[in-house]
């Protein structure tokens, strides 16, 4: 996800259905390594943890800030995705960030692949509890690379966009960078308490919309009350977070909820598109621990994920029909929510099953607050790179990303593609 400020170039966009059983484990962050070896690995990572190592400088110069940061080439345990982070979320990553990687089951090393430098605009609104926790950091898209056990890091400063030099060098980088290496473990063993199981699905069904009688043969007063129902889609089946694997200890206990969802903002997960569907549990469980552990927010950023075949899978906790505030869209999170379908969209097409879950998804969810997928909306902003904080804007009750925001998010592809989801969300209304 490759957000910018207003200055900066363009940046991408990635319910439980009990209680946690245990205090969240953001406060005591995963796997932060000795100050004094700055490639150490976490002593405490275990299958389903978090791998986090200092970065230190690749050039002559080694003072703090030094314009070309990373790691050497090194065995690491396993793990499935990477991400770099840095101390305040305020500052910006100017310059590239690469990594190679070596594959566990071959032993082969990749290329090297380029992260997403800005993160900045999936985001809790400012001022926000979430956002002011003291807890958050800078960071990159993560990046999806599959099972693996080796990596190699490098970040390479440049100036600002529309700055002048002051000198020979490019801007200093961040302090606190480190590379996060996210296993995303295996998923949750099935509960072994029949009735508890029942309470908690691991998929919800597809459930049919009500549907009206046409109006000339249904009876006068039944038909008025029938025109008033606000147009719903049906439910389409959804993955919960049981069914995903999500570990209910990571995130903060309790829900927070806006009053209504009034937009539905599209993404793209910005996590690279080489994984397989049966995978994409493991990336949302990668995603999730990246977002609580790595960026320091209380739970998944996204509402809602969708995969390249079309599957759903229910995002941050608090019910799939109830109106979550979640960290999505910087400055429009209130009143909205975040879908993000699992992939990197800025040159590759979407897929039409993917078309067809947002459009499914969002008949559904628009709809029980009484919004037409094809229509205009009006919220308010929280303070973003091209709103100011309490400006009324007025947006496509089906937005992308960038709508609300100066980002490339959700690819240029997938951003296409939102009128076709559009109209087939008003046809699964019936409109």
């Amino acid at each position: 996800m490759r957000g910018f400020l207003a200055s900066s170039t363009g940046v991408t966009c990635a319910a439980a259905l009990a209680l946690p059983l245990a205090p969240p484990a953001a406060a005591a962050t995963s796997s932060t390594p000795p100050a004094t070896s700055p490639t150490a690995r976490s002593e405490a990572h275990a299958p389903g943890g978090t791998q986090s190592l200092r970065l230190v400088p690749l050039a002559r110069d080694r003072a703090p800030g030094t314009a070309e940061q990373g790691l050497r080439r090194q065995d690491v345990r396993q793990f499935s995705l990477v991400g770099v982070v840095w101390d305040s979320p305020a500052t910006e990553l100017h310059g590239r960030v690469e990594v190679r990687t070596r594959a566990t089951a071959t032993g082969t090393w990749s290329g090297w692949q380029e992260l997403e430098t800005h993160n900045a605009d999936h985001a809790a609104d400012p001022g926000t509890p979430e956002s002011a926790s003291g807890r958050v950091r800078g960071a990159t898209a993560p990046l999806w690379v599959g099972e693996s056990d080796g990596v190699e890091v490098r970040v390479r400063a440049s100036d600002a966009p529309g700055t002048a030099r002051s000198g020979p060098a490019a801007a200093p980088l961040p302090t606190g960078l480190r590379l996060e290496l996210v296993d995303p473990g295996e998923a949750a063993p099935p509960p072994t308490n029949r009735a508890r199981s029942e309470a908690e699905p691991s998929v919800l069904p597809a459930r049919t919309a009500r549907t009206a009688l046409p109006a000339r043969t249904a009876r006068p007063a039944r038909a008025a009350r029938q025109r008033a129902e606000p147009h719903a889609g049906a439910r389409p089946a959804i993955t919960t977070r049981r069914g995903w694997g999500a570990d209910e200890k990571l995130r903060e206990k309790g829900f927070v909820y806006t009053r209504k969802v009034k937009t539905a903002f599209v993404h793209h997960s910005a996590t690279g598109n080489n994984y397989r569907c049966s995978q994409a549990p493991s990336v949302i469980r990668s995603i999730y621990r990246y977002h609580v552990n790595s960026t320091g927010w209380r739970d998944l950023g996204y509402n809602f994920l969708v995969d390249k075949c079309g599957n759903i899978y229910e995002g941050r906790a608090g019910g799939v029909s109830k109106p979550v505030l979640g960290a999505h869209t910087l400055g429009f999170n209130a009143n909205s929510m975040g879908i993000a379908v699992l992939g990197t969209y800025s040159s590759k097409k979407p897929s039409s099953a993917a078309l067809k879950a947002i459009a499914r998804l969002t008949a559904w969810k628009v709809g029980l607050y009484g919004m037409n997928p094809r229509g205009k909306t009006y919220l308010k902003s929280g303070g973003g790179n091209l709103y100011r904080k309490g400006r009324k804007v007025r947006l496509n009750v089906i937005s992308g990303h960038r709508d609300g925001f100066a980002t490339n998010c959700p690819g240029k592809q997938l951003y296409a593609k939102l009128g076709t989801a559009r109209s087939k969300a008003a046809a699964y209304q019936g409109r």
